[in-house]
């Protein structure tokens, strides 16, 4: 049984390692991310060397007890930089995490010269030990397990709180996930502490409390088990959380297309990036989809600044900042009709804000677009059967004629043939 998880739990490690290396090199100066992949990096590969065939095999021609070593090495770097990674996802101020990177580096340090000074202290004959050796009560065997499990102890119990004091301002799932992951880090700092205590009565009498062994098993088991349940949940929740995001952005790039798609019609200098045509599949793939949602979302925004002005012209008396999506759109309509073929790039025209938001971040800007862009292509539905309406031929003659009539900042805008 302790295999299987010991196998489930490693594989949830290294796929969660590789997940996040590849958010990585995309955000390469994120911090949390720089300790998320290097924790997972140092438990997988700390799991990796727990298993005796493949600790043996890598350390083959390697000194006696290096692969036990290294391995206590990895797994507890590992956990130190979980704690450094909850430490700083507090958002507590820089002093309060150097101090916690001063404090755990240097107990690491610590605790890693102790176990090497006391793995040269055992000869060499008797380094391949387990708690079980009769010769357990060596001082440098003794002093291997102790101290190891002593910091085992420490470094779960504080991971483990960690998580709590994490989970509090965390979403529901997440918070649900942290908190089966803490259950299991307190149930193996538990383990640890049964280790020493094992060890402590083998001293002088190895090999026995086989009961006490026993039990440990049965509790290691148990622990495994939530701190795998909690990995799961953790990695489910991101991924549908990756997932639904990916789903929106890809929706709301779509509800941009009637709009985008009259804007870029008249200023195909609007796009930011042209993409070769591409195979169905790749256009399924789920990669890029956020950035083309944004490239779109920008290039809506640009068209309506470049026709803000025969926007104006279009409705003189019109809030086009406030006005309603429906309205707008019919503004919209006739504002391309003003607009000429060409237009003297000498000529200042001044823009006006056009469909503001109701906040100040992406999505309302998004929302307030895509309500435009459905009510454009409802109306442009409705204009389908008209034929196609003129257009003044230059801005300057739109100008002359709105001046030598004398109607204000604009005249009405043509009426349909």
């Amino acid at each position: 049984m302790d295999v299987i998880l010991h196998l489930a739990v490693t594989a949830m490690l290294v796929l969660g390692a590789v997940w996040k290396a590849v958010d990585l090199t995309r955000a390469p100066h994120d911090r949390l991310l720089r300790l998320l992949a290097l924790c997972l990096f140092l438990l997988a590969a700390g799991d990796i060397l727990g298993f005796p065939e493949v600790r043996d095999r890598l350390m083959a021609f390697a000194p006696a007890g290096v692969g036990k070593v290294a391995f206590n090495a990895l797994y507890m770097s590992g956990l130190s930089t979980l704690i450094l990674f909850f430490a700083a996802s507090t958002r507590s101020a820089p002093a309060d995490f150097r101090r916690q990177l001063r404090l755990h580096t240097g107990l690491l340090a610590g605790v890693l010269t102790t176990l090497v000074i006391s793995m040269i202290a055992t000869p060499p004959a008797l380094r391949d030990h387990t708690p079980s050796t009769p010769y357990i009560g060596q001082p440098g065997i003794a002093g291997f397990y102790l101290v190891g499990n002593a910091f085992f102890i420490y470094a779960y119990v504080v991971s483990g709180l960690w998580a709590l004091r994490y989970a509090r301002r965390a979403s529901r799932h997440l918070a649900r996930s942290l908190r089966t992951m803490t259950a299991g880090l307190f149930g193996l700092a538990l383990t640890a502490a049964g280790r020493v205590a094992l060890v402590l009565l083998r001293i002088d009498a190895p090999g026995s409390h086989s009961e006490l062994e026993a039990a440990n098993q049965v509790n290691t088991d148990l622990a495994l088990g939530c701190v795998l349940i909690g990995i799961m949940l953790f990695g489910g929740v991101q991924l549908a959380t990756h997932l639904r995001s990916v789903l929106s952005h890809r929706r709301m790039h779509d509800q941009l297309a009637p709009l985008w798609r009259a804007l870029v019609t008249a200023y195909p200098e609007l796009v930011l990036h042209r993409e070769p045509a591409r195979p169905l599949w790749n256009r399924l793939r789920l990669r890029h989809t956020h950035a083309r949602f944004y490239r779109r979302l920008i290039e809506c925004r640009d068209g309506l600044v470049r026709l803000s002005p025969y926007l104006a012209l279009a409705a003189p008396d019109t809030d086009l900042a406030r006005c309603g999506p429906d309205r707008l759109a019919r503004h919209i309509t006739t504002a391309l009709d003003l607009k000429p073929e060409s237009e003297d790039p000498h000529t200042a025209l001044p823009a006006v804000r056009v469909a503001l938001p109701t906040g100040n971040d992406v999505s309302a800007d998004a929302r307030a677009l895509i309500a435009l862009s459905m009510a454009f292509a409802r109306a442009d539905h409705g204009h389908s059967g008209h034929p196609k309406r003129r257009r003044c031929p230059t801005w300057g003659q739109r100008r002359d004629h709105v001046a030598l009539h004398g109607r204000g900042t604009a005249s009405p805008p043509p009426r349909r043939r």
